[in-house]
Parts: structure tokens; C-alpha cells; sequence
């Protein structure tokens, strides 16, 4: 029978495909060194449903952090609970400016092929995440954002409402492994803006939710603990602050805390902005060697393509 890994050996043979191969054997020379992997993942990762991998990557131990744009966060909950009402788009190119008017009137929000609900999806989750902010402001507790949603997988109260099966979702395998999760730029997402008026109203205290120096701080330990023992990689997909957040932790380390640690050991960004003047999405592993994020011998990978199409395979 022919395997995923000998048809992309067979196949992609070249460019951008032979950098998909290189780069997942690297990742598998990684672990064999007892290393780690970090994945950073921006865009719309979660509603592509990459949880159908990634989710089974968390159970087998092959990826053992993760940052996150709040939305990747918030929105593998929303397939979770929703996914059946979710609204397909076929001829979302095509689609005009009175027709995103009308999908807008009916509470659906687009996120290129395919409409989430809000009422189904976010306001559901909206009401139960609020219940715990207040609890949290009761006892005077304070949580990173992905705790709550850890706390409310873990609680069981949506588990009548799950529309895929629970193996399916990368969210559900974090909060089951307590994976170290970090979302930089939480307030951003429809959760976050959520938290935001709640804040506004005065309904629940800014102090229940830690923000982004914590976060950074809460990697700092992270980065400092494991490679005393493991080399770490960095699997990026997309741009953003998902990725530059974690990315970063090593030059503050060595310059702004004066500690020796290793560079990433690995590294690979799936991505389709190209290379340009100024640009952080797009820049070569080789300007970040001047960052002090990788080393000389790091082995680097860019792998210019759709990360819906790269990332499973």
C-alpha cells in the first residue's frame, strides 16, 4: 500500500514540493534527537479544519506548544459546536457586494468558503466563557484566555452540543495533553471583543483575563525549561504575531536577559507572501539569523504555497 510519506517522496520532487518533504523530514530528524516543536499558526487554520491533523500530531507527541492568533483559539470551538450550521459559499469569488450585505443580515460571518454562525457558534460560546470570567472575578482567580476555553472544554457543559467528533478538534487534544498554549493579541478576536465590553460595562474586571507581557513572560520559563534537555523547532504557519511573538523569545533571552540559551533548532513557515522590502511575513530565515532566532546550522525551510493544501501533508 502506498503511504502519504512514499507518494511525497515519489512525487515532490522539486521547488516548493521538494521543500515539503525536506522540511517534514527535518521535523522527523528533530524528534528522533528527543527535540520539541513549537507550531505557530495564524490565518484561518482552525476553520479549515486543520484539527483533523493536528489534533492527532498533539495525541502522538509531535508538537508539544502552540501560539495562536485568538481567533485560531476561539474558532475550533466554534467547529466543534456548530459545524453543521455552518453555510458553504462554492462561489465565494464571485460573490457581491449586496450578497456579503445579505450573508452579514442573516448573522453569518465569512471566512472565505464558508459562513459561521453567530448565534450558533459565537454567541453559544459567548455565554458560557462570560459565566466563567465572572466566576474567576468572584474568587479573585485570574487565567490566560486559552485556560478559560481549557476549562470549558474540560467542563463537559458543550459536549451535547459537539458536531464533529471531539478527535477531530486540535483544541480538545491541547486541553486533554494541558498543552502550553499562547495567544498574543487575544483582544482581537470576537472572544476578545467580547471580554472588551464586558470590561466597558462593567460587568467583569480587565484583571480576570492576563494579557500579552504574562503570556510572554509564561514562554520565557517555557523556552528556559526545555531546552535545557530538548532542542526546540518552530513550525510557522502563516505571518503575523503568532508567529514573531514566540519566534522572539530567544534574542530576549540572550540580549535582554543576558542568558546563554540555544536558537530554535529547526525552522519552517509555510506562507504566501513573498519575499519583499520590509516585510515580516515574508522575510528568508537567513535575516533572522541577524535577530538572533536562528543559528548558522539551523536547518530553515520556506515553503511558499497554500498551508491548507501544505500543513495536513
Amino acid at each position: 500500500m502506498t503511504t502519504v510519506r512514499t507518494a511525497l517522496r515519489h512525487h515532490f520532487r522539486h521547488f516548493n514540493a521538494r521543500t515539503l518533504v525536506n522540511a517534514a523530514e527535518g521535523w522527523v530528524r528533530l524528534l528522533d534527537r528527543d527535540g520539541r516543536m513549537m507550531l505557530a499558526m495564524a490565518g484561518a487554520m482552525s476553520t479549515a479544519e486543520l484539527g483533523i491533523s493536528l489534533a492527532e500530531m498533539i495525541r502522538r507527541g509531535k508538537v508539544h506548544a502552540i501560539s495562536c492568533t485568538g481567533a485560531n483559539l476561539e474558532e475550533d470551538l466554534f467547529n466543534l459546536i456548530a459545524r453543521e450550521h455552518y453555510v458553504p459559499i462554492p462561489d465565494w469569488r464571485r460573490l457581491s457586494i449586496q450578497e456579503e450585505a445579505e450573508l452579514r443580515d442573516r448573522g453569518l460571518n465569512r471566512v472565505t468558503d464558508v459562513c459561521i454562525p453567530e448565534d450558533l457558534a459565537m454567541r453559544k460560546v459567548e455565554h458560557r466563557i462570560i459565566e466563567l470570567w465572572k466566576q474567576a472575578q468572584a474568587k479573585g482567580e485570574r487565567r490566560f484566555p486559552h485556560e478559560y476555553f481549557y476549562e470549558l472544554v474540560r467542563s463537559g457543559v458543550l459536549a451535547k452540543d459537539y458536531q464533529i467528533d471531539p478527535k477531530h478538534s486540535w483544541l480538545v487534544a491541547a486541553a486533554e495533553a494541558n498543552l502550553p498554549l499562547f495567544v498574543p493579541g487575544w483582544e482581537d478576536s470576537t472572544i476578545g471583543n467580547v471580554f472588551a465590553a464586558q470590561v466597558v460595562t462593567g460587568e467583569v474586571s480587565a484583571s480576570v483575563v492576563k494579557g500579552g507581557v504574562e503570556y510572554m513572560v509564561e514562554l520565557i520559563g517555557f523556552y528556559r525549561e526545555t531546552s535545557k534537555n530538548h532542542p526546540i523547532g518552530f513550525f510557522q504557519i502563516g505571518g503575523g504575531i503568532a508567529g514573531d511573538f514566540a519566534l522572539c523569545t530567544v534574542p530576549l533571552i540572550k540580549l535582554d536577559l543576558g542568558e546563554n540559551v540555544p536558537c530554535w533548532a529547526y525552522y519552517c513557515q509555510i506562507t504566501d507572501s513573498t519575499t519583499s522590502y520590509g516585510s515580516y511575513s515574508g522575510c528568508t530565515p537567513n535575516e533572522k539569523i541577524t535577530w538572533h532566532k536562528l543559528d548558522v546550522d539551523t536547518p530553515a525551510f520556506v515553503i511558499e504555497s497554500d498551508a491548507t493544501i501544505v500543513a495536513p501533508l
